[in-house]
């Protein structure tokens, strides 16, 4: 196992790393930006490393930062993450030629499969079905071309990588050229690859994903399939696994299908790769050669740690399991906060997050980066969170989810929180199954139930102040009484709706609330 291991990423996937490497007994180096330079995961690691100012392509993107780091660092192995340079076959290569480890599939496999052409190509190869698309080789000038034989409506994708960057739905050839431009300078910008090709859009399908994992000494398992299909914009929303409503025959060729173009590039490590679905009919999107942020869902119903997997891989040990023994345990969901308005279609809303509480529970997960007080710099993804629900069956899960959901909270920006809960009510959604286009078909012009004036938009006025003031404009006569044993104002101002938690004053006898907490200093915080 290695000594010292460097996360070249950040936000809530770098902590994720960084606990692994914790619990393996592996010294963790973060890298950071100047934006990050007080986020978790720079605090949580064992050292950090300045890489450069906020722009991600000079700090995140620059791969002779991050190799300096390692090096002044000490480090045997860089985990990327996702995102970023995590399918950059170059940055894989320049991981090895400097004498480090690249936790990830080797360069070959990246530029193979973590390449969306090459993939294509591949998949096809072996006699999986494709979704019809535009020439490989295809250059952008000659891409208005190629849409007329895969015809429209069509998607537009990048060739470097996945997360809905670069990504463009058109409907017509007069939207198409501005389509193309756009797409190539986002995935120029997010991805550092401006390639991208046309791909024919299959209506009301589903986006499914099997999971792989894959060892060097010549081991590759599935760990069954997740269902994606509640995106906007082209980005993940909600995920769970398995797959609800899945026909046991298209289950078994799409792992199976997924497990062949793993071992025909020599994968390693862990891997997802995505289809799409539309009844018995499959197709091959697209293999993901890096961690998904969806992978909670299938640590939930597997019992197995990917990112541990991962870093044992990489170190040189074999799978500690065999196919048989994968079994699926109950029923998974997760459910991603991301700093957006989905009233303003889901524009981003970077700031400082003033208070975050997370939730809790039975069968709850929170992987998150971020803390009350903390920024999310307007230069990275909106992602901040994510919420995981587990339970024996689909209904609990579910129930649990929405729970979680209530139970978080958000303020100083905004969030997507409302909007999941709506989604997560959605009677489709309930049903199993939704298809990719659920969103947009139903929730374009979404606007949180009630909504008039927003009060928090008063310059001057903290959200944390229009909240309390709304408690208390809303509570019932009885939360209103200042005459009780207690004395005056005893039950009046926000602060009533804490319960026990108050500065100094435990509740009293028979108030019914609790944990009870001792007046004091707070005890001492760890990592």
């Amino acid at each position: 196992m290695f000594s010292t291991l460097l996360v070249a990423n950040r936000g809530e996937i770098a902590v994720r790393v960084i606990r692994a490497c914790r619990e393996l007994g592996v010294r963790a180096v973060a890298v950071y930006s100047d934006a990050d330079r007080a986020a978790p995961h720079v605090a949580l690691a064992d050292a950090a490393v300045r890489i450069g100012p906020p722009p991600a392509a000079e700090s995140y993107l620059d791969v002779a930062a991050i190799l300096g780091a390692a090096r002044a660092t000490g480090a045997q192995a860089i985990h990327p993450g996702y995102g970023f340079l995590a399918e950059n076959a170059a940055f894989a290569r320049a991981v090895s030629d400097a004498g480090l480890v690249f936790v990830g599939p080797p360069a070959d496999a990246i530029a193979r499969m973590g390449d969306k052409l090459a993939g294509r190509r591949l998949m096809s190869g072996l006699g999986v079905p494709v979704v019809p698309g535009s020439d490989p080789e295809s250059r952008l000038e000659a891409l208005a071309e190629e849409a007329e034989r895969v015809g429209f409506p069509l998607l537009v994708k990048a060739a470097g990588g996945g997360g809905g960057r670069g990504m463009r739905r058109v409907e017509s050839a007069e939207r198409l050229e501005e389509a193309l431009a756009s797409a190539s300078r986002e995935a120029q910008a997010a991805l550092g690859d401006p390639r991208v090709y046309l791909e024919r859009l299959i209506d009301r399908g589903r986006h499914i994903e099997v999971q792989v994992l894959a060892d060097t000494h010549g081991n590759v398992v599935h760990l069954f399939e997740r269902e994606c299909s509640l995106q906007r914009r082209f980005q993940k929303l909600v995920e769970e696994a398995p797959a609800p409503i899945l026909d046991p025959a298209v289950r078994d060729a799409l792992c199976t299908a997924a497990v062949r173009g793993a071992r025909a590039v020599d994968y390693q490590g862990a891997g997802s790769v995505e289809f799409l679905v539309r009844g018995r009919d499959w197709y091959f999107l697209e293999m993901n050669t890096r961690l998904q942020v969806e992978h909670p869902v299938t640590e939930m119903i597997t019992g197995i740690d990917l990112v541990r997997a991962q870093i044992e891989i990489a170190a040189g040990s074999p799978i500690a399991f065999r196919q048989e023994d994968v079994k699926v345990r109950g029923h998974a969901i997760e459910a991603r906060i991301c700093v957006e308005d989905p009233a303003r279609g889901f524009a981003p809303s970077p700031g400082r997050v003033s208070t975050f509480r997370e939730p809790g529970g039975p069968g709850v997960r929170c992987d998150t980066g971020v803390v009350s007080g903390g920024d999310v710099p307007a230069e990275y993804d909106s992602l901040i969170a994510k919420v995981i629900a587990h339970a024996e069956d689909r209904s609990l899960a579910c129930r649990r989810l929405e729970r979680a959901l209530r139970e978080t909270v958000v303020l100083g920006v905004t969030s997507n929180v409302e909007f999941l809960l709506e989604l997560l009510a959605d009677p489709e959604v309930i049903a199993g199954g939704p298809d990719t286009q659920l969103v947009q078909r139903k929730y374009a012009q979404w606007k949180p139930a009630g909504s008039t004036a927003d009060p928090t938009s008063r310059p001057g006025l903290p959200v944390e102040v229009a909240a309390a003031a709304l408690a208390i404009a809303t509570q019932g006569p009885e939360r209103r009484s200042t005459s009780d044993e207690r004395g005056p104002l005893a039950e009046t101002g926000p602060w009533s709706l804490l319960g026990g938690f108050r500065t100094g004053e435990a509740p009293a006898a028979g108030s019914g609330n609790a944990p009870q907490v001792a007046a004091g200093p707070p005890a001492g915080r760890g990592s």
